[in-house]
């Protein structure tokens, strides 16, 4: 088992182009980075579990309205999510190639660019706030008007969180994956504070209820913006934020982040469209089985967190080593990556089988929904080790610029595969939300055997960005 791990078993000898990182070096390297960033986000994931756990508490029309939101929201951040892939991938590359000042040019032209775009959409969203919501599922009454005003209220605040995953996505690219994981700790924690302040009203502050929680994440938020500014401002840092530089959006250093970007947005689109419809399909099954796939969603969020925590720390080492004109050790990471967090999947699939019904039970004690629940968490285990590779390798193949390939990958699995296979699963087999959750399966694998094997034909050693 030990070979599997070692260095000299994970890259061919025809790939290699000096000398090599021992073991022992790779997998300190790749945990030195991962660990805070997996903590960071296993930390958030917990804490919006709590989240709706909190929200929960005033019955399953809460927990389906908030659940109707997620969709929409991400497809108005996926711009975003897909910039920031680029600013990742662009700073990691600076990192390695020492050109700090260019890299920190990179950053505030990028964030000129997303303050604007930001506030456009913001007004687009809120104008069509109803709109969004009833294409998302929600029907007449008070799911509609509850997810409405839930809406309304956290979309305003996409200029602060879209600044503010511009910033942490730059940290990230020169591998500092602490400060990032303090923030982010530091704002959701904020967060589930005024949860319990604004859902019930407690303490003299009034009962807001799901606008409560709405409320309480913006209130986070703005306090990991400010907490991320106060970092980029001190003077000691590889990225720094200065008002004496140019602040002015200069096409030289945006067209490299738009190069690797606009092949993400186009995978970003793809992805929450087909979540989008997946879960328009799942809506359609009633509130009690959309209740039961946005609790089993909290504990497939947090194992995805695991994946994408290893992933982080994989882009950043591709990145970083791309730009040293070393391939080579970009692989090596990316598979050194893959092999940790499949380790920790194996883990995760025990603990997922045996625990389903007490998970289950954290947010409902309804009879229907811990039955139902506690099947769907048995798909949720198998996801582990496919959705644990995929998510790692996808991240390697982004730090070496190939978002290209990831982004034909996502468009054919998830907006095409995924969506049909739910349909003739829920509406031709009769399987309900089980086979909706079994087409989701079905996209993982296949979307994890294409992704490693691009990864392993070393075609993307030679992309320029």
């Amino acid at each position: 088992m030990y070979n599997a791990y070692s260095v000299n078993n994970m890259i061919k000898t025809e790939h290699r182009l000096g000398e090599m990182p021992s073991t022992r070096e790779t997998y300190s390297s790749l945990i030195r980075i991962a660990l805070p960033s997996v903590a960071e986000m296993v930390l958030a994931s917990l804490i919006g579990s709590m989240d709706t756990m909190m929200v929960g508490n005033l019955g399953e029309f809460a927990i389906a309205a908030v659940g109707l939101t997620g969709q929409p929201r991400m497809l108005i951040l996926s711009i975003f999510f897909a910039l920031n892939i680029g600013m990742t991938a662009i700073i990691a590359r600076r990192r390695g190639e020492e050109r700090r000042e260019d890299a920190n040019r990179t950053l505030r032209s990028m964030l000129s660019v997303i303050f604007g775009l930001s506030i456009v959409l913001t007004v687009f969203a809120v104008t069509f706030a109803p709109q969004f919501m009833r294409i998302a599922g929600a029907i007449e009454g008070e799911t509609l008007e509850t997810s409405t005003v839930y809406f309304r209220i956290i979309i305003s605040a996409v200029p602060i969180n879209a600044l503010t995953m511009a910033m942490t996505a730059s940290l990230r690219g020169i591998g500092n994956t602490k400060v990032t994981m303090y923030v982010n700790t530091i704002s959701n924690l904020v967060n589930i504070v005024f949860n319990f302040l604004l859902i019930e009203g407690r303490f003299g502050f009034p009962r807001l209820e799901v606008a409560g929680a709405a409320i309480a994440s913006v209130i986070g938020m703005t306090v990991g913006f400010v907490l991320t500014v106060m970092v980029l401002l001190k003077r000691d840092g590889y990225l720094h934020l200065t008002f004496r530089g140019s602040w002015k959006p200069e096409i030289k250093y945006l067209r490299p982040v738009f190069k690797v970007g606009r092949n993400a947005v186009l995978e970003q689109i793809a992805l929450r469209i087909g979540f989008f419809v997946f879960a328009r399909i799942v809506a359609g099954l009633g509130t009690q089985d959309f209740a039961t796939h946005q609790i089993c969603m909290q504990f497939t969020g947090i194992t995805f967190t695991i994946g994408d925590g290893i992933g982080i720390a994989a882009t950043s080492l591709v990145g970083q080593n791309m730009g040293r004109g070393r391939p080579d050790v970009s692989m090596l990471y990316g598979k050194a990556a893959q092999r940790l967090a499949l380790t920790v999947s194996l883990f995760l699939i025990a603990v997922l089988i045996v625990l389903r019904v007490p998970l289950v039970k954290l947010f409902s004690d309804d009879p229907y929904i811990v039955e139902l629940g506690s099947k769907v968490m048995i798909i949720v285990a198998l996801f582990q080790p496919f959705q644990t590779t995929s998510v790692v390798i996808s991240g390697c193949l982004r730090g070496s610029g190939d978002t290209r390939f990831i982004a034909v990958v996502m468009l054919i699995c998830i907006t095409i595969i995924r969506p049909l296979a739910a349909l003739f699963t829920v509406y031709i087999l009769g399987l309900g939300l089980v086979g909706a959750w079994s087409a989701s399966l079905l996209d993982m694998i296949i979307r994890m055997t294409i992704v490693y094997k691009r990864f392993s034909s070393f075609k993307w050693a030679n992309i320029k960005v």
